[in-house]
């Protein structure tokens, strides 16, 4: 007779398959903490996010130094002379603008049909 493997004791680490709806479970919140030695606060999230600023930044002056020769741009009409990375930066926020807007527009849109959806099931 062949033997079966007996279940290793003690708890596993291991999660069940995920469901039909595709979620999964997750690990409890002692077990989650216990596995990082330390909580997420928004002190230290601020930090993380001040440093990569300031890397950033770092970034953007050592582009600007680089690229500091001037240019010349047509745009509908207009003529300008312009350093290199100004030119750049200024196209980037453009097209950031451009984003911006377009993802209000929609945000906008949802909240309106949410809006018109509550408004139906509280009266219907």
């Amino acid at each position: 007779m062949t033997e079966q493997p007996s279940p290793p004791q003690g708890p596993t680490t291991t999660l069940p398959p995920q469901s039909a709806n595709g979620t999964s479970p997750q690990l409890p919140a002692e077990r989650q903490q216990a596995r990082t030695g330390r909580a997420h606060t928004r002190i230290s999230g601020l930090r993380t996010s001040l440093i990569a600023g300031c890397v950033g930044l770092i970034v953007v002056m050592i582009f600007i130094i680089q690229n500091a020769h001037s240019v010349g741009i047509s745009f509908l009409g207009a003529h300008l002379h312009l350093s290199l990375a100004v030119a750049l930066f200024l196209a980037a926020i453009a097209g950031a603008l451009i984003m911006a807007a377009a993802g209000t527009a929609r945000i906008t849109q949802l909240r309106r049909i949410m809006r018109r959806d509550r408004r139906k099931s509280h009266a219907g």
